[in-house]
């Protein structure tokens, strides 16, 4: 079975269960806490590696947690040791987040501008995007700052982009000189 199905499983398993509980703000909550975690280096080696057995692991997932997890997210984590899951963490943890902001009607969209908005523009741009129709009832906005646009922006969501930078423009306009048979043949001359 594929890694990406089974994340999606028991990331669905825990959705379900969550929202059937009424817990599921805080088992996303958790489940962002571990997504963090996990992304250090050598918690992710401790879980994937093979060498360090179940009862070990789940020592140690247990003194980390201490108290800092809900006991459903704590039965969640025990269980795949159990079963020799907890190797899929950072997939499983990805998969839920996805599912979560697919029930929570959650776009996460990317703003990539050439320089620092203000919050005025930013809170403009997520109105637009709000009443817009291709994305969800609530915008959970990221931003970065990447100069080498030049001008204008970027925004993706929902496997779109929508370019509008100046760097994007010229790199259009240097593939049309480029493409265009008439100017090319007088170039050549």
């Amino acid at each position: 079975m594929s890694v990406q199905r089974i994340a999606s499983r028991y990331a669905k398993s825990l959705v379900d269960l969550a929202a059937e509980q009424k817990k599921l703000d805080r088992v996303a909550e958790d489940i962002r806490l571990l997504q963090n975690l996990v992304s250090h280096r050598e918690l992710y080696l401790l879980l994937k590696s093979p060498i360090i057995k179940a009862d070990k692991k789940q020592q140690i997932l247990d003194g980390v947690f201490d108290g800092k997890l809900d006991p459903m997210t704590s039965a969640f984590m025990d269980i795949l040791v159990r079963k020799g899951r907890e190797g899929y963490l950072p997939e499983i943890a990805d998969a839920f987040i996805e599912q979560y902001k697919h029930l929570k009607h959650i776009s996460t969209v990317k703003l990539t501008t050439a320089a620092q908005l203000s919050d005025a523009v930013i809170a403009d741009i997520r109105r637009k995007l709000e009443s817009s129709d291709a994305t969800d009832e609530v915008i959970e906005l990221v931003t970065e700052v990447r100069p080498s646009l030049l001008g204008g922006f970027i925004i993706e969501f929902d496997g779109r982009l929508y370019d509008t930078s100046v760097a994007n423009k010229l790199e259009e306009l240097k593939r049309e000189f480029r493409d265009n048979l008439y100017i090319s043949q007088i170039i050549a001359r």
